[in-house]
């Protein structure tokens, strides 16, 4: 009988070695191969499965049978309901991820108490105590609830199995890095605990119906933890982005096969666990003062239009090289939009530090915000500040010109219904509402007050 052999998985990549390197050659990452079970060299498996299996009868798309209309959970949030698509949908599988600390453990303590009071519900918490947990129940009021049931465990198995029971219509997994399977000897949170423990998970929900949710860890760049795969696996990928310290949370959809991914659900923490936010631009423009660095950015999260501040500030250097910072926006899209704007224009930068903020916590990605960003910027150089009730919106080419935008309609309805009188936006969008521009230079020179 051939002897076992050693592997070594990478737990970035998920490449397998014989022997153990500091820096993984595939993915180039330094210490991230970790042991794992060893693997059989017999060529008895293969010639088994080659030997095995049976010819499939297959059917056409036509003949398959349409399922009955399946009940979606409603989780208590309307806005996270439109974000699922509707509401949880019977056996699905969903990934939350978001980073330490931003709320996902108290957000799905409050989805669970809501589905609780028609469904039953398992939490299943790998790390947290009964205790723990039971504290943040009371907190958030869902400790009285009979059909809500609490586990701690962090086997694979034992979870996989209660699932097959059929008992519940909804699982919460926290987390799935912290679970194991028994025929495996590597620690949680490894690729190969990761991909096996998902499998086995989503094996039993498929099988039974139940609706499961899995909380999952991220890493310091803000991908998920673990293998990618873990993401294919599943049917909805939800992201929880925002300030864990303050400010407004941002639950999106990265991946859903049963509704659309240009939903976005705003929350902010309070006393009682995280509320919905129902006018987000009014509570983000409520402390502005209209001064020169200052504009107002009408953008969308989602198809939802936001009305954001936008503050920079430009200073001489105190060094040879000019510093950069961005709070809410990509760093790189603005040492762009500078370059842009120092070829393009007469503002000179190459002796300035310049910062961005975008109040409130949010971060844009909306290339709408181009236009928003180098007024900000122009208007603190020169001192100057853009007319009373103005907005801004439009994406700058390289060539300094301005581009028309998407949901234009909806960012001018979001802002007439604040009390802004006109915006900013690209010269080749005709509205009454909107002054139109054409570059960045004839913009400066227009709209910046003296």
């Amino acid at each position: 009988m051939a002897k076992a052999k050693q592997q070594f998985t990478c737990q970035q990549c998920g490449a397998t070695f014989t022997k153990w390197m500091g820096r993984c050659e595939n993915c180039g990452e330094w210490n991230t191969l970790v042991e794992q079970a060893p693997l059989s060299t017999g060529k008895s498996a293969v010639a088994k499965s080659v030997n095995s299996g049976q010819v499939l009868s297959a059917q056409t798309l036509d003949s398959i049978a349409a399922e009955e209309s399946l009940t979606r959970l409603v989780t208590g949030f309307a806005d996270l309901d439109t974000v699922l698509g509707g509401g949880i949908l019977p056996g699905g599988v969903t990934l939350l991820a978001g980073q330490p600390g931003i709320g996902k453990s108290t957000l799905l303590l409050q989805v669970t108490a809501k589905i609780s009071e028609k469904y039953p519900v398992l939490y299943a918490s790998g790390e947290e105590s009964a205790h723990q947990v039971k504290l943040r129940a009371e907190r958030l009021g869902a400790s009285k609830s009979d059909q809500l049931g609490f586990v701690a465990s962090t086997s694979a198995d034992d979870i996989a199995a209660t699932i097959r029971s059929g008992k519940y219509q909804l699982v919460v997994i926290d987390s799935i890095q912290t679970l194991s399977l028994d025929e495996i000897t590597s620690a949680p949170g490894t690729v190969s605990q990761i991909t096996n423990s998902s499998n086995v998970i989503i094996r039993a929900a498929k099988e039974t119906g139940a609706a499961v949710i899995l909380v999952g860890h991220v890493t310091k760049e803000g991908s998920i933890a673990g293998p990618k795969v873990l993401e294919h696996l599943v049917d909805v990928v939800l992201q929880f982005e925002g300030d864990r310290y303050g400010g407004f949370k941002v639950v999106r959809a990265m991946k859903n096969r049963y509704g659309s991914t240009a939903e976005a659900a705003i929350f902010e923490m309070a006393e009682n666990g995280l509320e919905v936010v129902s006018n987000p631009s009014a509570a983000l423009l409520a402390e502005r003062r209209d001064e020169d660095g200052s504009v107002v950015l009408a953008t969308l999260e989602g198809t939802r239009p936001l009305l954001v501040e936008i503050q920079a500030l430009v200073n001489p250097t105190s060094f040879g090289y000019p510093k950069r910072t961005a709070s809410g926006f990509d760093l790189n899209r603005l040492n762009l939009l500078i370059a842009v704007l120092e070829r393009r224009t007469k503002l000179k930068l190459s002796d300035k530090d310049v910062y961005i903020n975008v109040v409130g916590g949010m971060k844009l990605s909306d290339p709408a915000a181009d236009l928003a960003i180098c007024m900000a910027v122009a208007s603190a150089a020169a001192g100057r500040k853009l007319q009373a009730g103005t907005v801004v919106f439009g994406e700058v080419g390289l060539g300094g010109e301005v581009r028309s935008v998407i949901g234009i309609d909806k960012r001018i309805a979001e802002a007439k219904k604040l009390g802004f009188t006109h915006a900013l936006a690209p010269a080749t969008t005709k509205h009454a509402f909107i002054q139109g521009v054409s570059d960045m230079r004839s913009a400066f020179i227009d709209h910046l007050q003296k």
